[in-house]
């Protein structure tokens, strides 16, 4: 982690949520900001906790879960820097229903619900800003869902490698390497399926020669043909 001061205005002014706001604005916002550091596997939260802030994550990565009756763990997103998550629950009034914990040596911003509220009062806009974030979310989970129903396990796993791939800009010859930001069984967790089936899958495909897996770096010789087999797949 970096032991230099952290600049909390600064780093609030390059979020999407928080750019329009001026200097001033950025400093009050500040004030009802804290930093938390966190190891490997320490709790962000617990079902249950109350809510009155959301995280943004500066450095690391955290993921969110659930957990059934039996204590079997389904991971629900994995969150990265720059990226937020507990907005919704927070204007619930509600605790937490999911749990979120650390994948790494993580450095968490929490921001206050009481600081949200004042600049939501102060500027509207604020609040349609965060509402189009919460949308976008929302979008997100729906097209999980969509996935985990109509999509199978070998689309699921194809378009996990595929999505940050814009296809149509990808030469015939370019090379892509996807490196698994997580462990294969978390993967596996946020694709709903097994570690097993989630394996299998990798193998079936180096087998086939549309990938070749090195530990959790992922290298695809040809993204177009990957892709044409998930297509196939439908």
């Amino acid at each position: 982690m970096e032991s230099r001061p952290f600049d909390v205005p600064r780093y609030l002014s390059v979020l999407p949520l928080f750019s329009d706001l001026s200097p001033d604005e950025l400093r009050d916002l500040a004030a009802g900001c804290a930093l938390r550091r966190l190891a490997r596997s320490d709790m962000v939260f617990r079902a249950g906790d109350p809510c009155n802030e959301f995280h943004v994550v500066v450095v690391g990565q955290a993921k969110l879960f659930v957990l059934s009756p039996s204590g079997q763990e389904k991971v629900v997103e994995l969150i990265g820097p720059g990226q937020s998550f507990g907005e919704a629950i927070m204007f619930t009034d509600r605790p937490y229903i999911l749990g979120a914990q650390a994948l790494a040596d993580t450095l968490l911003l929490t921001v206050s619900k009481q600081a949200v509220l004042r600049e939501i009062e102060r500027d509207h806009r604020f609040a349609l800003r965060m509402l189009a974030g919460l949308s976008r979310r929302m979008h997100g989970l729906i097209h999980d869902v969509e996935a985990y129903a109509l999509h199978s396990g070998l689309q699921r796993v194809i378009g996990f490698l595929l999505r940050d791939q814009a296809l149509e800009d990808v030469d015939a010859s370019q090379v892509l390497t996807v490196s698994l930001p997580v462990s294969k069984a978390t993967i596996a967790s946020r694709l709903s399926l097994t570690p097993e089936y989630f394996s299998r899958v990798l193998h079936e495909l180096e087998a086939q020669g549309l990938i070749e897996v090195d530990k959790r770096d992922i290298r695809i010789p040809d993204p177009k043909k990957l892709s044409s087999c998930q297509l196939v797949a439908a």
